[in-house]
């Protein structure tokens, strides 16, 4: 709960008490004020007089109260605010202003009573209540309590801090009358329920606030270190901003907090976090009086340069221009203005001016120190040599006219709202008598410019659209430091455009490129970011993203997986195509296939020729020569068919090359069983008695290989027609690439077709096994043997090769298991006999096969 919270009740309670007969008698009742009443700094008398207060001092002086005797009256003490003094004398120029203008209460002479705060909400209070009562001694009653106070003001300006703003507008809200502040900015004033009197001419700092965090986003500061007075405004402001930063993605590293009375050590604390930050960016949001101590204390033992970020109440005050820390600094005030003879009306001031007021006259005295009633102390006294046209301070500097600027349009907006009562389209009537409500009602009405060209309304809470310029403190040519507008801010535009940029910005300690203020680097494409356990969501780690996921964006917070089809590149910052990979024409390892495709076709060709060309000698007569040439067939189709395997996949060739593989190798191990079971007939038919051969003649053996032949030929239509090969993108073997293959359709088909050619291999192998030893001088039983060993050895081996080799391996595993095999046939069947036939043809006569040739000696 803030001070002026808790003094409320204890105020009201206190003024019931003193200022309220004992109860409602029909006698006279006489309540006398005890305290003093606070003598007005600047006054003057008028049909109407307004009121206003101003933090024209820094402290309050108050001894402590023994509850034994009368308290001492509180007094302003300490150094005396230059600013202040001319928002109040602006005031004050603004009413003798509106006094000299026909066409604004003609005919009406405003006064005025303006009081110094002192910085001190004890002391606003104060004021409040001699504003709503007035100032004499005694009050005295008849017949009846009143069932209010007679306000002695319709409206008043002030106060310039919020604390003290909300303090009066609680005890002034309790009457009606309504207060216009001109720089208490709190956002709490906002809220009409608790403030129903209080209206404002300067923004809300819900409206800094997230103008600052909208400006710190902008420049991509997302770790900044935060400070703030502990009062209404420091705390409601550095809510607000705190809430906006959140929205924004920034995070805070520290968030301290102190007010000017606190002990130092606290402020040292606060100094030495600040020293401490890794953060680079630093926003106060701290009243003028608390920065001043803060800025000394950060001068003793300066820190590493920062970005000073600031709320308006010191960010444009000029007193601040002598810190060379803060070169560079930022932050949003009022527009600045230009109040035509304003600067004349202040330098208009002489010593029989200043003796009038004792603000003024403390003024001279401070700024000349001199003394206007002779000497005093070690001042000399005043001889009329002194000249203010010749001063330097925030009083005769009209360069910067921004807060004085809201005083002027506050003082307009009240002069407007009692037109309204009590004046019609010719004259003003100053008999008419208003309540302060009616005062109210039509300042929330107001809709004007004002003659320096700014327009004048407020909104149902009682506030202005928020403008802002945004500052920047620039070295001039001289070295000293000035303001320069930068930037805009509008919050009537629409979101998003709020904020623009319109001139080049000096960082700190006068640099040209923008600091850096981020907890951690930003995360390149192709990481993640990942929170720091225990941290602020600023502060991560950048994580490469997973294998087959990218991030295309800087400071990804996930990273997303790329489309079945795509495969990230080598920075995982895009997606791009898979390579598809089958067994290419040009691929080496294709070449080598082909080469021994068509070598082995051309030798089962040549076989061919050899037979054809001796199909009339005993060794080709003797092993069955129509078989034989139609197993040298179907070998050459074998070796041709591999040839189906390479290449890119497609619907036919799919097709072809299984069933192609299934049908040619069936046919060929068909006319190897016919061979071999010719071999075990001929043997039995030289056995006595033996009739066996008229069983298994030719016609026999061709019906045998077709009908074997033909079941594979049965089991490939089944399979072509239920479920047939089709090219099949395979995403899953690898994850970076796709192999493009054949799918095999119905899998159990394929194994089937595997099974019967492995099956018919089995059995002639059994049968040629027993038929090995059979007495002959060329006994083919035993190549035959040999042959299906090898078949056999081949695709038992290719089983596990074919399930277990990856991509275009799969393809040429099964190239090879082909030509192994048919190799295999081709070099035990036929190359002994072509040895002979070639090289050997003495021995290719009917007795040397039968073995009655006797043996030659070398």
């Amino acid at each position: 709960m803030s001070l002026a919270s808790s003094l409320v009740p204890f105020v009201s309670a206190l003024w019931m008490t003193v200022f309220s007969p004992a109860g409602c008698k029909a006698n006279p009742v006489s309540c006398r004020l005890w305290a003093e009443p606070q003598i007005s700094g600047l006054s003057m008398n008028g049909d109407f007089v307004i009121g206003g207060i101003f933090n024209i001092h820094y402290y309050m002086s108050a001894e402590q109260n023994t509850y034994t005797s009368m308290a001492v009256q509180p007094q302003c003490s300490g150094s005396m605010d230059y600013r202040e003094l001319r928002f109040a004398r602006a005031m004050e120029f603004t009413i003798r202003e509106i006094n000299n203008n026909s066409d604004l209460l003609p005919g009406i002479t405003l006064g005025y009573q303006i009081y110094d705060s002192c910085s001190a909400v004890q002391m606003a209070i104060k004021v409040a209540f001699q504003f709503t009562n007035g100032v004499d001694p005694v009050f005295n009653y008849t017949n009846s309590c009143p069932k209010s106070a007679v306000a002695t003001v319709p409206a008043v300006v002030g106060d310039s801090s919020s604390t003290s703003s909300i303090s009066m507008a609680r005890t002034l809200g309790l009457f009606g009358i309504p207060q216009v502040s001109h720089y208490a900015t709190c956002a709490c004033l906002s809220d009409k329920r608790q403030f129903p009197a209080f209206i404002r001419t300067v923004p809300s700092d819900q409206h800094q606030a997230a103008a600052l965090a909208k400006m710190v986003r902008y420049f991509g500061w997302t770790w900044i270190g935060a400070v703030r007075s502990d009062t209404d405004y420091g705390n409601y402001g550095m809510a607000a901003f705190l809430q906006a930063a959140q929205d924004e993605g920034i995070c805070v590293e520290y968030s301290e907090v102190y007010y000017r009375t606190q002990p130092h050590s606290k402020l040292e604390r606060v100094a030495n976090v600040i020293r401490r930050s890794t953060a680079r960016v630093i926003v106060a949001f701290v009243h003028a009086g608390d920065m001043r101590f803060l800025l000394e204390e950060l001068v003793q033992l300066p820190s590493h340069p920062l970005q000073w970020i600031g709320s308006d109440t010191w960010i444009i005050d000029p007193e601040f221009l002598r810190y060379n820390i803060c070169a560079g600094a930022l932050g949003f005030g009022v527009p600045r203005s230009v109040i035509p003879g304003l600067r004349e009306f202040l330098l208009n001031l002489s010593p029989a001016q200043a003796l009038k007021s004792p603000i003024l006259k403390e003024f001279w005295e401070s700024s000349f120190n001199c003394s206007l009633k002779g000497c005093a102390g070690m001042r000399r006294k005043c001889d009329g040599s002194e000249d203010i046209r010749s001063l330097q301070n925030p009083y005769t500097d009209t360069s910067q006219l921004r807060i004085t600027n809201m005083v002027y349009k506050a003082t307009y907006a009240i002069a407007h709202a009692i037109h309204r009562i009590i004046c019609n389209d010719t004259q003003c009537n100053r008999t008419i008598k208003f309540a302060s409500w009616q005062i109210l009602d039509n300042l929330r009405r107001v809709n004007f410019t004002t003659k320096n060209g700014y327009k004048v309304n407020f909104d149902s809470n009682g506030d202005p659209v928020a403008i802002y310029e945004l500052i920047n403190w620039q070295f001039r040519k001289g070295g000293a430091l000035d303001f320069v507008p930068v930037g805009y801010y509008d919050s009537s535009k629409q979101r998003g455009q709020e904020f623009r940029m319109s001139s080049a910005i000096s960082w700190m300690g006068g640099q040209t490129e923008m600091p850096m203020s981020v907890c951690s680097e930003s995360c390149p494409p192709g990481t993640r970011k990942a929170v720091q356990k225990g941290r602020p969501v600023c502060c991560y780690d950048c994580i490469p993203c997973a294998e087959g996921e990218i991030s295309n964006i800087t400071d990804s917070l996930d990273c997303v997986h790329c489309p079945p089809d795509f495969w990230p590149n080598t920075k995982q910052d895009s997606c791009l195509p898979k390579p598809v990979e089958f067994l290419s024409w040009d691929d080496t390892l294709s070449i080598i296939l082909i080469a021994s495709s068509i070598a082995g076709a051309f030798i089962a060709v040549y076989v061919i020729a050899v037979f054809y060309k001796h199909r009339t000698s005993p060794i080709v007569r003797a092993n069955n020569s129509e078989l034989s040439f139609l197993l040298l067939f179907s070998l050459t189709l074998c070796f041709l068919c591999s040839l189906t395997f390479i290449g890119r996949p497609s619907e036919w060739s799919c097709m072809l090359r299984h069933t192609a593989f299934g049908i040619t190798f069936v046919l060929c191990i068909s006319c190897v069983l016919g061979k071999t079971i010719v071999v075990l007939m001929a043997f039995r038919a030289t056995l006595p008695g033996s009739n066996v051969m008229k069983w298994f003649g030719p016609p026999q053996q061709r019906l045998s290989v077709l009908a074997f032949t033909l079941i594979q030929v049965i089991i490939c239509v089944i399979w072509l027609t239920i479920s047939p090969p089709s090219p099949f993108r395979n995403i899953k073997h690898y994850k970076e690439k796709i192999i493009l293959e054949c799918g095999l359709g119905s899998a159990i088909v394929f194994w089937v077709v595997l099974g019967y050619i492995g099956l018919l291999a089995l059995l002639c192998f059994a049968l040629a096994f027993l038929a090995r030893k059979l007495p002959d001088n060329f006994n083919e039983a035993k190549f035959i043997t040999f042959s299906m060993l090898i078949f056999c050895a081949v695709w038992i081996t290719f089983i596990p090769a074919y399930v277990s080799s990856p991509g275009k391996f799969t393809v040429a595993v099964e190239i090879f298991a082909i030509l192994a095999s048919s190799f295999g046939l081709i070099i035990c069947i036929f190359a002994p006999k072509c040895f002979i036939i070639v090289f050997r043809p003495k021995q290719n006569t009917k007795k040397h096969l039968l073995g009655k040739v006797p043996p030659q000696g070398p």
